[in-house]
This record gives structure tokens, sequence and C-alpha cells, in this order.
């Protein structure tokens, strides 16, 4: 398996394991209907974490399906702003970073 390949394979298991927390954290917060105050007080809280774990994992998964269509369109590993190749080690922390190291926001 090549490089690009395990990458491909590794990209694509993120994205599932991310479509399962997404759903995982809608039926979490659709479960919610607490008729107390004070427990909805509570629900409401756990909410807002689960919410903004929700849109990290949103844009992680744009993140990753961006690198897959990088990988398809051949452009993998070449940072979209300068066009230099990504060294493997920052792939290897970062799969789905459309950026060198120099050109990181």
């Amino acid at each position: 398996m090549t490089s690009i390949e395990s990458r491909k394979a590794a990209l694509e298991a993120r994205l599932r394991e991310l479509t399962g927390r997404m759903g995982a954290i809608e039926s979490e917060l659709d479960s919610h209907q607490a008729q107390d105050w004070e427990d909805l007080a509570t629900e409401r809280e756990s909410d807002e974490v689960l919410e903004g774990m929700g849109l990290s994992a949103r844009a992680e998964m744009r993140a990753v399906r961006a690198a897959l269509q990088r990988i398809e369109d051949g452009e993998y590993g070449f940072c979209v702003k300068c066009g230099a190749e990504i060294a493997a080690e920052r792939l290897d922390l970062l799969p789905y970073t459309p950026f060198c190291q120099k050109c990181a926001p």
C-alpha cells in the first residue's frame, strides 16, 4: 500500500468515526426533554457542550472531505497556498492539513 493509499484509508476511517460521533451527539440532543427546571438547566449545559463538540466534528469532517478530494484530484500532500510539498511528519500529525508548516495559519 502506498503512502497516499494508507493516508486515504486513515482519512476515510476518521470520517466514519466522526459521522458516528455526530449521530450520537444528535441522538443525545434529541433525547433531552426534562420537565423539572433544575434538570432542564443541567441538560441545557450539557447541550452546549455537545453542540460545541458537534461544531468541532463538523469542521473536522469538512477538512477530511477536502483532503479526500485533494487525493482524488492528485493534489494531496502539496500546500494549497504556496504549492510546496507538505512534510510527511506534518501529514502524520494532521493528515487533512492543506498547508505546509510555513503557510499554516
